[in-house]
């Protein structure tokens, strides 16, 4: 289980929100809504340990997330805005180098078929540096196909996908928590994850 208890955020002279508590348990998706600039992504990087809270914490399984019990890190898949794509390896080669930076092993076969379904047959072996910004994300979404981690926390995953696309996305993440997988996300665009998925609204 992932818990975050009365966490606090502070940007500059700007407290983007405070007390936030929740808890996110296998099988369940939370989709965080609001405007721009309430944290709604400073919260996802709090959660992944990639920027410190003003107050409160964050435990993964009752471990504090920064102790050295605390396994949330190996277990967590993150997609932000920042891609995390080599540009000069192909598709193919990034999503084998991420699982393998991520401790699991990809079947070549695997990474191309995950990356035909996103829509880049023929696109496969090109580095990625001549791919479109919306390419470069389905390279990225590609890993959500292919690997394994409990927990996916995503930024904005439907940003730049068609209609064919969001609904593959979507049918990954029911599948996901059918499997008792969990996922927090961010989108501006509506997520029906069904009875699994529920709302938690920042406010500026």
């Amino acid at each position: 289980m992932l818990s975050v208890a009365d966490l606090s955020c502070v940007r500059g002279d700007r407290t983007l929100f405070r007390g936030l508590s929740f808890t996110l348990a296998p099988g369940q998706c939370l989709h965080l809504e609001g405007g721009n600039g309430v944290g709604k992504t400073s919260l996802l990087r709090i959660v992944a340990g990639l920027a410190p809270a003003a107050q409160g914490e964050v435990r993964w399984h009752g471990e504090l997330l920064g102790s050295p019990d605390c396994q949330l890190p190996a277990q967590m898949l993150y997609l932000g805005h920042l891609l995390a794509l080599k540009d000069e390896l192909s598709a193919v080669e990034n999503l084998l180098s991420g699982g393998a930076i991520a401790g699991g092993t990809i079947e070549p076969a695997q990474a191309l078929q995950a990356l035909k379904e996103l829509g880049l047959a023929g696109r496969t072996a090109l580095p990625v540096r001549v791919l479109s910004q919306g390419q470069k994300r389905r390279v990225a979404l590609a890993r959500l196909l292919v690997q394994q981690n409990p927990l996916w926390v995503l930024d904005e995953p439907f940003v730049a996908l068609d209609g064919a696309a969001h609904a593959l996305i979507t049918r990954v993440l029911q599948g996901h928590l059918a499997q008792g997988g969990m996922v927090l996300l961010t989108s501006h665009q509506p997520v029906d994850l069904g009875a699994r998925g529920r709302s938690l609204r920042l406010d500026a």
